[in-house]
């Protein structure tokens, strides 16, 4: 038992200083590519769809912030690495919400080339490099396998939601920047858009809190992930029906929905609570 706990050990510690480099050389190059791509499509994108113009200011504000967070992100991993190798209670928590950070932030930016960007889908690479940090630290903890079933379905819908909610948060501010009227708001379907984005923001916030808290096995964790369930479903399912143009709200609605059901299964519930094994 005592072999397979160092070995997985060591796999984890392996694994954060290859995705640490990555972070630290490769993403900086992958982000500064992605955001020229989509930069160069948008400038043909606008002539059409004029109401994309926010998008300027919008992508060439959060890719960096994306691409900084990923770099730092970085150089905690190699920092905390014999940490790793000692299995310290704390390390594993950590790993969490820094794997989450690459995990989230390109799937953000991904999203361009979902409606205008051609070509391969650069932003995904680091998506999937935070994903696979963040499922080995939950498969690879010392716990049994519902355990770990049950940290893996929360924490992973805690990861979709607050990718969801992040891109709530932007689509607003585009939105908000190039609205009919400006700088006055014509109607609720305006001024809802103040209100979603920023309490989308918000749960992100919480989210991020509650992977860390949960993964410390803190009843506090468990808060957070439903306060901020309840807080999208609370001003998604109305924007919803004010703004119809969009499913997105819907969809986070849906992404709540399944987040809440997992944190309030009883035997879910009892273990996310219990003590972390040392």
């Amino acid at each position: 038992m005592e072999t397979s706990k160092q070995s997985s050990l060591k796999v984890m510690a392996v694994l954060a200083v290859l995705i640490a480099l990555f972070l630290i050389v490769a993403t900086p190059f992958i982000v500064q590519t992605s955001l020229g791509r989509v930069l160069e499509n948008l400038v043909d994108v606008v002539k059409e769809r004029p109401q994309f113009t926010s998008g300027f200011a919008i992508f060439n504000l959060f890719y960096p912030i994306w691409q900084a967070l990923a770099f730092v992100a970085g150089i905690v991993l190699l920092v905390i690495t014999p940490s790793i190798l000692k299995g310290e209670k704390w390390v594993s928590p950590v790993l969490l919400i820094l794997y989450a950070i690459p995990s989230i932030g390109g799937m953000f930016m991904f999203l361009p080339y979902v409606s205008w960007v051609g070509g391969f889908p650069l932003p995904m690479v680091i998506s999937w490099v935070g994903l696979i940090g963040y499922w080995v630290t939950i498969w690879l903890q010392d716990a049994d396998r519902f355990q770990k079933t049950v940290d893996f379905l929360v924490l992973t819908f805690l990861g979709m939601l607050a990718t969801h909610a992040f891109v709530i948060g932007v689509g607003s501010q585009r939105q908000l920047m190039v609205r009919a009227g400006k700088p006055l708001y014509q109607g609720l379907q305006y001024y809802i858009l103040t209100l979603v984005g920023e309490v989308n923001w918000i749960a992100v916030i919480l989210m991020f809190a509650a992977i860390l808290l949960i993964a410390m096995r803190k009843k506090a964790g468990w808060y957070l992930a439903l306060i901020s369930a309840f807080s999208i479903l609370a001003i998604n399912i109305p924007t919803q029906f004010i703004r119809t143009k969009t499913l997105d709200y819907l969809y986070g609605s849906i992404l709540a929905i399944f987040l809440v059901i997992f944190l309030l299964i009883p035997s879910f519930k009892a273990r996310l609570f219990t003590e972390i094994k040392k």
